[in-house]
């Protein structure tokens, strides 16, 4: 395993984040493992030497996190434990969700109680809110870490300008500042190259993007992601622009390269992932012990520039996407 530098946090995390939205309870969708199998993939992640793991409260509504604290019991202070609030949890309570004082505050104890642990490495939000001041966001999460539920802050999906302003309003103020930026990125969808990735780059903020592998679609071809059951039932993964713009040929050159140099598709598209200096540790969500050390193995594989440019000569811009 290599591990990174997370931004300008001082933690030492895999290159590798497992992405923990894959477990909890197939109740919640249909293609998520229950219990016992998302303990067995947390512990073989470790032994891996993953020590990075991303969850969210609204991930099978609370059953990941309690998932990944039970299979982290005896070995929490091998792991940097990351986990989001924004999403409402609970359809009768309006506070549920958001960003307010109030959701940010009972959902992190919600969230270290279902976890069993005193503090979160690091807490994410889950989206922008567009109905609560930033001001209000950025203080309530300067509370939660000075009270010592969480170390560092960080955010996701946004535009640019709106995390901008999130910092200044964080250093104008004397408040804990967002460390990283859990943002859209992978082979079929580059927009965030246009402006966010620079300025996190120029910020000092930890880059580690969701779905690497556009949910699926980069590890088949694409005749037979529609065969997978997350292909048919993932409605996700067809909101995404990855059908636009390129994207097929793509799908095709990943393949093409894959062959030629023995791997899967899937270690390709991480490797280009591994090729960005600006990305710190991509999240790697799986169902599959196998396909996660397919995703380890990926890290020993060198890609040439023309491998990259023949990778990214077929992109074309496409509609923004993730960031609702």
């Amino acid at each position: 395993m290599e591990y990174t530098t997370l931004g300008d946090t001082g933690m030492e995390v895999s290159r590798i984040c497992l992405g923990c939205m894959s477990f909890g309870t197939s109740d919640w969708r249909e293609w998520v493992l229950d219990e016992e199998a998302g303990i067995e993939l947390v512990e073989r992640a470790l032994d891996l030497g993953i020590n990075f793991f991303d969850t969210a409260n609204m991930y099978s509504q609370g059953e990941s996190e309690r998932v990944l604290g039970k299979a982290l019991e005896g070995r929490r202070d091998e792991a940097v434990v990351a986990s989001k609030v924004y999403f409402q949890m609970d359809d009768d309570d309006p506070n549920s969700g958001g960003l307010s004082r109030k959701a940010i505050e009972q959902e992190v104890d919600n969230q270290l109680d279902r976890l069993g642990m005193d503090t979160l490495d690091l807490l994410q939000i889950h989206r922008y809110d567009y109905d609560t001041p930033i001001e209000t966001t950025m203080r309530a999460l300067d509370d939660v870490v000075r009270r010592g539920k969480a170390r560092y802050v960080g955010a996701s999906s946004m535009w640019t300008h709106q995390f901008a302003e999130a910092q200044y309003t964080a250093d104008s103020l004397g408040l804990d500042r967002f460390m990283t930026m859990q943002n859209h990125y992978n082979l079929l969808y580059r927009e965030e190259e246009r402006e966010m990735l620079p300025f996190c780059e120029k910020q000092g903020v930890g880059v580690i993007p969701w779905s690497p592998l556009a949910r699926g679609y980069l590890t088949r071809p694409h005749e037979e992601f529609e065969a997978t059951t997350r292909g048919q039932t993932d409605e996700l993964a067809r909101r995404h622009p990855y059908f636009e713009g390129g994207g097929k040929e793509i799908n095709e050159r990943v393949q093409e390269l894959a062959d030629e140099k023995g791997v899967k598709m899937a270690q390709i598209a991480l490797a280009w992932v591994f090729d960005k200096e600006w990305v710190d540790a991509p999240i790697v969500g799986t169902t599959s012990i196998e396909h996660l050390e397919d995703a380890v193995e990926a890290l020993d594989i060198k890609l040439s520039s023309s491998d990259v440019e023949y990778l990214e000569e077929p992109y074309e811009p496409v509609r923004v996407s993730g960031h609702d």
